[in-house]
């Protein structure tokens, strides 16, 4: 081909696609307001249109395309992944500028949200954008709607419209324990200690080996094993924490976020430290708008603190992708790519984020690393019951008189929880059943209030305990309605890569809305998700249902 030939074909796929337009492109440097352009913050930049304009048209699209050298599908396809992104094509109609998203997860349903987000479609009438969305880490509180970025505890039609006439819309600080008031408290001295080798890595990896302190996201995995694998991996090395926590029912790393960020910051450097980690990744649920908001202040404090002591450290923002959660999800998502898990060999400690061995964390299992190394792995085993060993910060909803973080006893059963820590039941409600795990967990009726909560522990009854996300059903709710709604939940959430979790969830949603179940076919779907799904997501989603048909066959039949 000669070369004025190369030279029209260049040119004939340069001019392919919507055209620039060049005034957008203008604007949106200006909203940028970076001098070098990232490919894997190509979701950070969404997020900054997305929060200015509040939609993201087809000429934002093309202009970001244009500054990152990528494709305009490239774009597009990253951007209607995510559920926080408004996408508007071509004259689609332009939403309200205000959105109060309505969570209607299981907890939130069973306390009024459908009837909540009823009245607000009926009291402003088009003018504010009423969404219902999937679980939003504030189940004790619930139900909750959020007023663009601030979320409405025990939400009604008085508070939400409250919040919305005084354009209240950004999220209060809660008290926390801030980086002054750490160090006063001994923070940062075994990180000091670490720095000047008062301290041997080995010591704090040994103490944590010894503690079995586990992953405490749900997957479990040794978090000594995973420290000593990460060790032996060639350099450079990469810590990828995440703090997505989008299973409904969970919101134990939100609190101890609000309350002392540092003693996470401080287990992520002890980490990175023993390991020797070059550069850490903090993967932050984009609900979390408070949490955001203080870490961005804390981390700076403590890059003023430290300077050139501690590695490079992005706070990056998911986009509302429950799949996220999932590990090599996220580290897609990190990358600026569509939440899509990798298949596996190879495994992330190997070929991690951007090609690289990657530790990667759920922000509890972090949080503990500094009180199991300063008091030692038996002060950490001497807490348990029922032969468990340890502690469980458990997310606590439902019918019960004090929901909230607990912290207790690994082992401990619901009984003990619900009744030692919980407060008991709701005046006027009877225990009737419980997801011992989230949404993905599976459901256990009432009768089998004795069993032990721990990893492994709920195996046998096709239940895990994962993120510790305990939900209490009494007799006033319908078993077969909060399988039937987180069966919902799955199917919203499922990044379509696989057909089983796809095509599953959505079919097993249409047969659990009949008023007759098809116990046949519906066992069938449950085989399939859980033997052929690529993640977790798909693995886990048929739990609930086959806890239906497995204990609470009594509700099939009315």
């Amino acid at each position: 081909m000669d070369i004025k030939r190369k030279l029209q074909k260049n040119k004939k796929l340069r001019n392919r696609g919507r055209k620039v337009n060049f005034e957008v492109r203008d604007k949106l440097v200006e909203l940028l307001e970076v001098s070098r352009y990232r490919r894997d913050h190509l979701i950070e930049y969404l997020h900054v249109i997305q929060d200015s304009q509040g939609h993201i048209n087809e000429d934002y699209i093309t202009a970001l395309a244009n500054l990152l050298k990528i494709s305009q599908t490239e774009v597009y396809e990253v951007a209607t992944f995510y559920h926080h992104f408004d996408i508007i094509k071509g004259d689609e109609k332009v939403p309200p500028s205000l959105t109060v998203r309505v969570c209607d997860s299981v907890t939130c349903e069973i306390n009024g949200a459908n009837q909540l987000a009823e009245n607000l479609n009926d009291y402003f009438k088009g003018t504010v954008r009423i969404q219902k969305v999937p679980c939003i880490g504030r189940c004790q509180s619930a139900p909750v709607a959020v007023v663009k970025f601030n979320p409405i505890d025990n939400a009604n039609l008085k508070n939400v419209k409250q919040a919305v006439d005084a354009k209240e819309y950004n999220p209060s600080i809660p008290k926390y324990i801030n980086m002054n008031e750490y160090i006063d408290n001994g923070g940062y001295k075994l990180y000091s200690s670490l720095k000047k080798n008062k301290i041997k890595s080995e010591e704090v990896l040994t103490e944590l080996e010894n503690s079995n302190l586990r992953g405490l996201g749900g997957a479990g995995f040794p978090a000594g094993k995973k420290w000593r694998i990460l060790k032996d991996q060639p350099s450079p090395r990469l810590l990828a924490i995440n703090i997505d926590e989008g299973e409904p029912g969970t919101f134990k790393d939100r609190f101890y976020l609000e309350t002392d960020p540092h003693r996470f910051f401080e287990g992520m450097l002890v980490a990175s430290e023993v390991v020797g980690i070059d550069k850490i990744y903090i993967y932050l649920r984009d609900e979390y708008a408070a949490v955001r908001s203080l870490m961005e202040y804390e981390l700076d404090e403590l890059r003023n603190k430290f300077k050139d002591q501690i590695p490079d450290i992005e706070l990056r923002r998911g986009a509302g992708a429950y799949i996220c959660g999932e590990e090599s999800a996220m580290i897609e998502s990190i990358e600026g790519k569509k939440g899509m898990p990798r298949l596996r060999p190879p495994f992330v400690a190997q070929v991690g984020l951007f090609g690289r061995p990657t530790l990667e964390h759920n922000m509890e299992t972090l949080y503990w690393v500094r009180d199991i190394a300063e008091k030692g792995a038996a002060w950490f085993t001497s807490f348990g019951r029922n032969g468990r060993k340890g502690l469980r910060s458990f997310s606590v909803s439902g019918r019960i008189k004090n929901p909230g973080v607990h912290l207790a006893p690994a082992g401990i059963t619901v009984k003990e929880l619900i009744d030692e820590y919980a407060g008991g039941m709701l005046d006027g409600h009877d225990f009737y059943a419980y997801f011992p795990g989230g949404a993905s967990g599976g459901i256990l009726p009432a009768s089998m209030d004795n069993i032990p909560l721990d990893f492994d522990t709920l195996n046998e009854y096709d239940c895990f305990i994962g993120s510790a996300a305990i939900i209490i059903l009494s007799s006033h709710d319908k078993v077969v309605q909060a399988a039937s709604t987180t069966m919902s939940f799955f199917e919203h959430e499922s990044c379509g890569k696989c057909t089983p979790c796809r095509v599953g969830t959505s079919k097993a949603t249409k047969l659990m809305k009949e008023s007759k179940w098809n116990i046949p076919l519906l066992n069938d779907l449950a085989t399939v998700m859980s033997d052929s799904s690529i993640c977790g997501l798909g693995q886990a989603a048929s739990n609930p249902l086959k806890s239906v048909i497995k204990y609470f066959p009594e509700e099939l039949k009315k």
